[in-house]
């Protein structure tokens, strides 16, 4: 079975109940839809869009918000056998033009959101893209786009017959890499299925679950963890705010039972608790039977005070990466909260190793780089032969990531090779910002690095060697910081030497060493 069958397959057993719900309580919206309409308007956008002369093997872009389209549409673009491209809406013009350029695609549906971005590239986007497809309101619909829903009346509610195996290409993830350029990783349908079936397994979905999505849909990890309910079935919330009260009147109102949180919200949560600004008297949460979480490192402390508020609810964590078709290479499990801190065993299907620098399997307590293996390794990094054939090796995915096994078989992250500063689930680049800040003429040098921070995990911190003579001050510092995303601008400033190799690398573990303490919260 490949997943697009699995949708079928709900629209047939479960077709008037309710698959997808959609809320903004920002403005006070609601939507459903049920298991039919799911998939009446995945094979109408397919049907529309081969119509359009979309092949196998076509790629065609996402770039949406968090939405009641979004999976549709997703489905949508897979049953054509073409290659569903979602794009992190975080990406500004140039990133988008760039991704563009290496898929190649030939029709993008996009959100009111993105409006401006794709009309500042919109003459280079033009040389692949013939149709764009525009969800949103009528008076924000630009003139060259076709309306969604327009579109799909042009197709009709039968399943295209392309034949698809698990073989098949079925879409392209986009992903940074340590020069900050995205890489794309391409997946397969045989990794989406072994991702829907770990999910399954790792948290023991059932029909009568609910599961709340709050986390962006163009990445892996929130949609695969939705890939557990959507396999037997079960409905699930789409969610825009992470606001606690939001989290809390969603979970009671709709009654969620499988959350998956990021450590910063969960953080808020705990806050409006302890301070009473919310009161859990006050909502319907016996139901909530699970919270997971994934991203990055999880503190112990945070889960000691979660669990003093939740005592009978269930916790895990999840490891993967884009590259292993999101979260389920490694879980902790549910039955594991006394191990909190690891990120857990090899998931479902999936092995691991930890190697030193000559491939050699080390002992436990032994510290080096953590390898994976499994039905979910993608296929390739898109038309990148050189880098693909760099991290995948003998079928061993190296992950990049530093670990080490305990005497009970638990895995603990303890570094990243590539430096990634995650900031609240955010991967940020070092170089990225190391790369703008040398263009401030009195940088002579700098140095990227996390720091441990109790609400995001880290926070960027930057180490800044002033040009010899030079009167360089804070404040000037984040003046023209202001030039960078939020959230890669620095949240801690230090003023001292660079340390290099003889190679010229910096020297990170004594810059951690210096201005970094160990946390425990």
């Amino acid at each position: 079975m490949i997943i697009t069958e699995i949708l079928t397959k709900n629209a047939g057993e479960h077709s008037d109940e309710t698959a997808l719900i959609y809320r903004d309580p920002e403005k006070g919206l609601r939507s459903e839809i049920n298991w039919k309409e799911f998939d009446s308007e995945s094979n109408r956008l397919a049907c529309a869009l081969l119509a359009r002369g979309i092949q196998k093997g076509d790629k065609v872009i996402l770039l949406l918000m968090n939405n009641l389209e979004w999976l549709p549409a997703y489905f949508g673009i897979l049953r054509t056998g073409a290659l569903a491209v979602p794009i992190n809406f975080r990406f500004n013009s140039d990133t988008l033009d760039y991704c563009n350029k290496k898929v190649q695609a030939k029709a993008m549906i996009f959100g009111e959101e993105f409006v401006d971005r794709i009309n500042a590239i919109k003459t280079s986007l033009d040389k692949t893209i013939s149709d764009y497809i525009f969800v949103g309101p009528e008076a924000l619909q630009p003139d060259y786009a076709k309306s969604y829903k327009e579109f799909l009346g042009s197709g009709n509610e039968e399943t295209p017959g392309i034949p698809l195996s698990i073989e098949d290409e079925a879409a392209v993830y986009f992903t940074s890499g340590t020069t900050g350029n995205p890489k794309g990783v391409l997946l397969t349908h045989g990794n989406l299925m072994a991702a829907c079936e770990a999910e399954y397994h790792h948290h023991q979905q059932t029909h009568e679950d609910n599961f709340l999505c709050l986390p962006p849909l163009y990445h892996t990890g929130s949609k695969m963890h939705w890939f557990g309910n959507f396999f037997v079935g079960s409905k699930a919330v789409i969610q825009r705010g992470i606001n606690p009260q939001w989290i809390f009147e969603t979970v009671s109102e709709e009654k969620v039972t499988n959350v998956l949180l990021l450590v910063p919200w969960a953080h808020d949560i705990l806050i409006t608790i302890e301070n009473k600004t919310i009161k859990l008297i006050d909502y319907d949460l016996d139901q909530w039977r699970l919270m997971h979480m994934g991203a990055q490192p999880i503190p112990p402390a945070l889960i000691k005070r979660w669990k003093s508020h939740f005592p009978f609810q269930q916790f895990d964590v999840t490891y993967g990466l884009t590259e292993a078709t999101g979260p389920g290479c490694i879980h902790l499990g549910m039955e594991n909260t006394h191990k909190v801190g690891a990120v857990g065993k090899p998931g479902y299907h999936w092995q691991c190793r930890i190697v030193d620098n000559n491939a050699t399997d080390l002992p436990p307590g032994e510290k080096g780089e953590l390898l994976v293996k499994g039905l979910g390794v993608m296929k390739a990094y898109f038309h990148d032969p050189e880098e693909t054939a760099r991290t995948i090796i003998d079928g061993w995915l190296h992950t990049g990531d530093l670990a080490y096994r305990d005497e009970d078989g638990f895995i603990w992250l303890v570094d990243r090779k590539k430096d990634l500063v995650i900031c609240g689930g955010e991967n940020i680049y070092p170089i990225d910002v190391e790369n703008f800040f040398l263009n401030f003429d009195k940088i002579r040098d700098i140095a990227v690095i996390g720091y441990p921070d109790e609400r995001l995990g880290e926070v960027v911190a930057a180490v800044i060697e002033a040009k010899p003579g030079i009167n360089l001050t804070k404040e000037e510092i984040l003046e023209y910081a202001s030039g960078l995303p939020k959230f890669q601008r620095p949240r801690k400033l230090f003023f001292g030497a660079v340390p290099r190799n003889p190679t010229g690398k910096i020297e990170k573990t004594k810059l951690r060493e210096k201005y970094c303490q160990a946390h425990d919260y």
